[in-house]
């Protein structure tokens, strides 16, 4: 007999680990962020750390989240839409994966289901069990990550995936995959934008930008760029990560008054060591 299970308020926070994830970093952001708003825009949703935090303070606002990656779109759609289906294939995966973690993990890395519960908890179940929870796919959209050391890893977090689902009901709150140039054109005055997108490299070796098969490269920075005039001369209020490359600081240099540099670790390098020790910008325009 299939178990039951209720579900349980609590404040959601991000049911993924995605690369370049903002929860270490959101008492920071949130001394950044203006204090009303009318519309929330993030074209670079990831985990949805900043958005979560923001979103369970009850403010008066409406919230139009995107990302180009469209299997995590799926995802967070599935978890608004049929988070128990999920809960139950996730049990599934759970079970099989502590039968056998090495040969289970592999095999469900080289599947390729069709339907909507079996891609987003293939999604799901991967990331809780790869190599440090890092989200990667090669140029022909495949996941290339290797299975992770984990005792006893949490892949079915049946609270948190139910606050989300709860939270992401709100007929206030829109989630498309779309570019962020399609994401952010009819952002107005009265609106604020967090940009997160994948950063530029500060070396050749620190380039980490296959999030969805297509690199972000410095053209799409320029374009960022771009966007970022156009909407701060709409009176539109900004608030863009990025880290602290010479590109970066070049490109923004009008706005070097309000460039705050934060410290940050970053948990993908497979050396412990690296992880620690980095600085990285906060860029606004006001």
């Amino acid at each position: 007999m299939k178990q039951q299970y209720r579900l349980i308020s609590s404040t959601p926070k991000p049911f993924v680990k995605w690369a370049g994830g903002k929860r270490q970093l959101l008492p920071i952001i949130a001394n950044h962020v203006p204090q009303k708003f009318e519309r929330y825009f993030e074209p670079f949703l990831g985990g949805g750390a900043v958005f979560f935090s923001l979103v369970s303070q009850g403010k008066d606002a409406k919230w139009i989240v995107s990302d180009l990656n469209s299997d995590l779109v799926l995802s967070y759609v599935t978890i608004r839409d049929r988070v128990k289906e999920l809960i139950s294939a996730l049990e599934s995966h759970s079970a099989n994966y502590f039968k056998n973690s090495n040969s289970y993990y592999y095999k469900i890395r080289e599947s390729n289901p069709k339907g909507q519960i079996e891609k987003v908890s293939r999604l799901v179940f991967l990331n809780k069990t790869c190599f440090n929870g890092l989200y990667r796919v090669n140029s022909k959209g495949k996941f290339n990550v290797p299975l992770g050391k984990y005792v006893n890893p949490n892949i079915v977090n049946r609270e948190n995936l139910a606050a989300v689902s709860e939270v992401l009901q709100s007929k206030d709150i829109s989630i498309k995959c779309q570019d962020f140039e399609a994401a952010l054109k009819n952002a107005a005055a009265g609106d604020f934008v967090y940009l997160d997108p994948p950063y530029q490299p500060v070396s050749e070796t620190a380039n980490f930008t296959s999030y969805t098969g297509d690199n972000f490269d410095y053209s799409d920075q320029e374009r960022l760029h771009a966007k970022f005039k156009a909407l701060d001369k709409k009176g539109v209020k900004i608030l863009l990560s990025n880290s602290k490359s010479d590109e970066i600081i070049g490109l923004f240099s009008e706005f070097s008054d309000n460039i705050v540099e934060i410290n940050a670790n970053r948990f993908i390098n497979s050396v412990s060591q690296k992880r620690t020790g980095h600085t990285e910008l906060l860029i606004k325009n006001y």
